[in-house]
């Protein structure tokens, strides 16, 4: 079988291959015969009921800095294809929203990865509130007398912004720290959003695990390990990769929010663990597939493609 996929993300030009989740992804579709056109979100347009991308054509290598060799710049019907991969990296904004909207119009006659429809209507630090007992205590608010009262009842905690990625912003407050108003200060200059505040879980230290799942059922876990001296353990900001077991606790976690993941059609997913508690479940742009293959030989996108492939041949 031969797909027509585009793939909705940030300039692929700009990117570094080795740590790059939707790279693998389209060096693995390439390799299983399947055609690419890449575009970015703001050369999206709706006219007349349909949804055109403007965007290349293009060949990928697994060669850092020489990735990609792209065709000329087309504007193409995104129904064309038979998946599109939506792919662009938070943050979770209104921009990123609009674009949920113009590819509902194409899913899920053209197959979009992940359904627009639930990744507008599962933020990422939202969507895990929907499973009790699951989380550290959380709160999720403007008010700042509310995390005043959270943080007297808990001690020290982390705050981070509600819609941000990529460890952006993320802060940890002691119980006595004096910096929680001019924090809060800096929030509401950024925007109007609430903030989280959760339970600092000492755990952290040992590392945040992502644990990849497709189609609701996991599928590998790599463990990410912060700084000395640091609470984030993201890639992006310094943390480092390294192997780690799925646990049964972990096991669990995936037994409760796997159905539901399958269900709302969210096949590519990263969750985060932190000792025994779930703290994300990231559906917009996860990524942990590269560092899986590296340390234990598993594919999450050779297993994706899979199911991919299954649900077109029935289409």
């Amino acid at each position: 079988m031969s797909l027509k996929v585009a793939v909705q993300m940030d300039p692929l030009e700009h990117i570094r291959i080795q740590g790059d989740t939707t790279f693998l992804m389209m060096l693995t579709a390439q390799e299983r015969g399947h055609s690419l056109f890449v575009y970015t979100p703001e050369r999206m347009s709706l006219e007349e009921g349909k949804v055109f991308a403007r965007g290349r054509s293009v060949t990928v290598k697994d060669i850092e800095g020489d990735h990609a060799s792209f065709g000329p710049w087309e504007r193409r019907d995104l129904s064309e294809f038979d998946v599109v991969l939506l792919r662009q990296d938070p943050p979770f904004d209104m921009a990123y929203i609009t674009s949920t909207h113009f590819l509902d119009v194409i899913h899920p006659k053209t197959l979009v990865v992940n359904n627009p429809t639930e990744v507008r209507n599962a933020p990422e630090k939202l969507f895990v509130t929907a499973f009790p007992g699951v989380q550290p205590p959380t709160l999720i608010t403007s008010d700042i007398e509310a995390i005043y009262d959270f943080r007297a009842r808990h001690g020290d905690m982390v705050l981070k912004p509600l819609y941000g990625g990529g460890g952006s912003g993320v802060a940890r407050l002691l119980a006595d720290d004096p910096n929680l108003d001019a924090l809060m200060d800096l929030h509401r200059m950024i925007g109007r959003e609430p903030v989280i505040a959760q339970k600092f879980i000492p755990a952290v230290v040992k590392g945040d695990k992502r644990i990849l799942l497709v189609d609701g059922e996991p599928v590998g876990a790599i463990n990410r390990v912060p700084d000395k001296g640091q609470i984030r353990s993201n890639l992006a900001v310094g943390g480092r990769a390294e192997a780690v077991e799925i646990t049964e606790r972990d096991h669990e976690l995936c037994r409760i929010i796997g159905p539901e993941l399958k269900a709302r059609g969210l096949m590519f997913v990263g969750i985060d663990v932190i000792g025994d508690y779930l703290t994300e479940i990231n559906v917009t742009s996860p990524t942990g597939a590269r560092a899986l293959k590296r340390f234990t030989g598993i594919d999450a996108t050779e297993i994706l493609w899979n199911r991919v492939e299954q649900i077109r041949a029935t289409a």
